[in-house]
């Protein structure tokens, strides 16, 4: 009798079956698998949130190109991005030497959406122990970055190729010099690449031609990075390079042969 006036009153106490004891083999209550399936999209919707909103950020960012370059603000192309940058192998063996070569693969992904030409492939050295690594879609620069690579002893490097024209109507076969002078550019896109400003961190700007092809060289302190910026086809390409102050001083010479590497071909 106590047992079942026990049972009565956990009845009532409880009738949304929120029950405080554990019961084998029990139906789940209705109410609590939609309070969890709220709970998990609440989350994912957080989650996508925070994407857009470095999304956002980038693309305010390169918003903010035109007023250096001195192009107008109608030039911003509304483009729909496409598949994401593919990893598909592209690293040669090393030579004599313990370098090896990468050549960005003509199968891989990563052409920034319909009405797009394919990315035309880009070459660079590095020493055997620098290897690739993934890029998210939530890194500074978002699909822009084309690619990482990293080495735990001597630094990082990475290669943003971002559309011309994001920035301006320069048609298909847009060259370096036509987007500005080694100064406009770098204060221009120098901050989408470090993430800060870089005015009076410029220590050093060469021009340098390969090919038919002019490179803009920069370096940089601090933070330590060295970049190289091109055009070719309708896209901009920045090749990126930093490291600790520890590394930069231990392997300057082998991150300066990196840089002086890259070439598009």
């Amino acid at each position: 009798m106590v047992g079942l006036i026990a049972a009565g009153m956990d009845a009532m106490l409880y009738p949304t079956c929120a029950l405080p004891l554990r019961v084998q083999n029990a139906t789940p209550c209705p109410f609590m698998v939609s309070l969890s399936k709220r709970n998990a999209l609440n989350s994912d919707e957080e989650e996508s949130g925070l994407v857009l909103r470095r999304r956002s950020a980038v693309v305010n960012g390169f918003s903010l190109v035109f007023t250096v370059l001195g192009f107008p603000r109608d030039g911003l192309a509304t483009v729909k991005q496409g598949l994401l940058p593919g990893r598909v192998p592209g690293l040669s063996e090393p030579d004599e030497n313990g370098w090896r070569t990468y050549r960005r693969p003509d199968a891989k992904s990563g052409g920034h959406g319909v009405g797009w030409s394919p990315i035309i492939p880009y070459t660079f050295a590095v020493p055997q122990d620098w290897e690739e690594v993934p890029v998210s879609i939530a890194d500074l620069g978002g699909t822009e970055i084309d690619l990482r690579f990293a080495s735990t002893k001597e630094g990082r490097l990475s290669v943003v190729v971002a559309p011309v024209l994001r920035f301006a109507d320069l048609g298909e076969n847009t060259k370096i010099e036509d987007i500005g002078p080694p100064d406009k550019v770098i204060a221009a896109f120098g901050p989408e690449v470090i993430g800060e400003n870089v005015e009076g961190k410029v220590l050093s700007m060469e021009v340098s031609e390969h090919s038919g092809r002019k490179y803009y060289q920069y370096e940089l302190e601090p933070p330590h990075a060295l970049i190289t910026a091109t055009a070719a086809g309708n896209r901009l390409y920045l090749f990126n390079i930093t490291g600790s102050g520890l590394q930069w001083k231990r392997h300057y010479k082998d991150l300066k042969r990196i840089a002086d590497s890259f070439r598009v071909v």
